[in-house]
């Protein structure tokens, strides 16, 4: 726990006074000729990390009584062995509470043996607010579209490097949030930021969110509450996670 957060609160004081990072117009999006991040070998890592004292525990692997469908149903991933598995089909998963600027500490793994290629391979998504995803997937000596590989802020920033482990093994992301703020009309005051450690290597570096992401596309911010739930993809593949808790920053 203690690497993890310092390599955090030294990613954030790094960046504290450098200028945003803004989504490359160089590329279009996707695009399968932009240069592929290189690849860095994580490290054993140790995991699970256990919460601080001040984290709330979304997922501590019992139940997912802290999950809901998007229409309000009982959560119907499938949870055995201390962890909860995607239930091809049955629909995302969104936090029953809401959530703004906060980190936020994942732990998944692809399925094995891995099976696809490119974006059919190990593929989920961690949302903050339901619109601002971190790129879940099974990135180990895979190849896709840079913007869409694990790490990546989905279409807009690909990984600063491909810290992938091999398809069963677990991983972990550190997602530093800071929620776009709106003004009364609804006009944009200050974009989304998100710094981004996968499995302790730092991948986004205080980037600035053009605006939700999106499939071959860049949605406009629209103006929405400081705080919303939480979501995790059902994109048909049966990825795991588990020891999932936030700290909210005040």
């Amino acid at each position: 726990m203690r690497q993890t957060i310092v390599r955090l609160s030294c990613a954030v004081a790094v960046v504290a006074g450098v200028a945003r990072a803004q989504p490359s117009t160089q590329w279009p999006i996707h695009s399968t000729d932009r240069p592929q991040p290189v690849v860095v070998d994580p490290g054993a890592g140790a995991l699970p990390v256990p919460p601080p004292g001040d984290a709330i525990i979304l997922f501590g692997g019992t139940d997912l009584a802290k999950w809901v469908h998007a229409n309000g149903t009982s959560a119907g991933w499938i949870v055995r062995d201390g962890y909860f598995e995607v239930r091809p089909g049955a629909g995302n998963l969104t936090t029953r509470d809401s959530f703004g600027d906060a980190q936020l500490h994942v732990e998944w793994a692809s399925p094995t043996p891995a099976k696809g290629k490119g974006q059919d391979r190990g593929n989920s998504g961690v949302f903050l607010m339901g619109r601002y995803e971190v790129q879940v997937l099974d990135s180990y000596t895979n190849q896709t579209y840079p913007d869409g590989q694990a790490g990546a802020v989905y279409g807009q920033f690909p990984p600063l490097v491909n810290a992938s482990r091999p398809p069963g093994a677990w991983q972990s992301y550190d997602i530093l949030f800071h929620g776009p703020r709106f003004d009364s009309s609804g006009r944009l005051l200050q974009p989304a930021t998100m710094t981004v450690l996968h499995n302790g290597v730092l991948v986004q570096d205080h980037v600035t969110l053009s605006g939700p992401t999106g499939h071959h596309a860049r949605p406009p911010y629209e103006a929405h509450p400081v705080k919303l739930p939480i979501t995790l993809q059902d994109h048909a593949h049966p990825v795991r996670f588990r020891n999932i808790w936030i700290r909210e920053l005040r």
